[in-house]
């Protein structure tokens, strides 16, 4: 499952940075930023705090939509859940022009869904579109692997590095798509959800168990 998170990170990255320069410096999946556009906008420029605070709140929506659709699928939830992060990316790039705020919803709703995916103990183990949490978890581990810890190996580290750098590969992709083909970009991060969704599709058998520990464990994984 590590390679089906790190597929999503970029996937993250790939929606973030296109919603980002469309929106001219908001974003679809990184909340801290649009908090701090929302607090600054508050200071003057009520414009930006709307679409700031807009783009948190349907985060958030995806977040509890994706959880309640989860807690309703069984084994399925995965592929169903990344059938609905589809979706939602397929209508905001039918229905996407650079700078229109309600496709920019839609994705964000997307990112708040995904990261529902990986859980554990009914929490998110795992934080697809959130870096910060993921490179501090990385230094964590580099500092103890450099210190000779007998209880972590290269693997421990490794797997948040990969988690990063799947987020930043997406993010260069969406980058160098978007000038070449504006929002049409948007369509890679669509057959990619469509397509893990299929993946998992059969493989989702009996009752929805514990993330296999294959995947970076995460003590606050709601930190970014």
């Amino acid at each position: 499952m590590l390679g089906i998170a790190v597929a999503l990170a970029a996937l993250a990255g790939l929606v973030d940075a296109i919603a980002f320069l469309s929106l001219g410096g908001f974003f679809a999946s990184f909340m801290s930023g649009n908090s701090t556009r929302l607090a600054i906008g508050a200071a003057g420029n009520w414009q930006e705090a709307g679409i700031a605070a807009s783009l948190i709140l349907a985060f958030l929506g995806g977040v509890i939509g994706g959880t309640l659709l989860g807690r309703r699928m069984g084994a399925r939830r995965k592929a169903v859940t990344l059938g609905a992060v589809a979706a939602l990316i397929a209508l905001a790039a039918l229905i996407a022009h650079p700078g229109d705020l309600f496709p920019a919803l839609l994705l964000a709703m997307a990112m708040g869904a995904v990261n529902t995916l990986f859980e554990r103990d009914g929490e998110v183990a795992v934080g697809l579109t959130y870096m910060t949490g993921t490179l501090v978890r990385l230094g964590q581990t580099l500092a103890r692997w450099i210190d000779r810890d007998p209880d972590t190996a290269i693997d421990d580290w490794m797997r948040h590095l990969m988690l990063w750098a799947g987020f930043l590969g997406g993010g260069l992709t969406g980058v160098g798509l978007y000038w070449r083909i504006d929002l049409h970009a948007l369509w890679l991060a669509v057959v990619t959800a469509a397509a893990l969704g299929w993946w998992l599709w059969p493989r989702a058998k009996g009752p929805v168990r514990p993330e296999p520990d294959a995947l970076p464990k995460v003590d606050d994984a709601s930190s970014d």
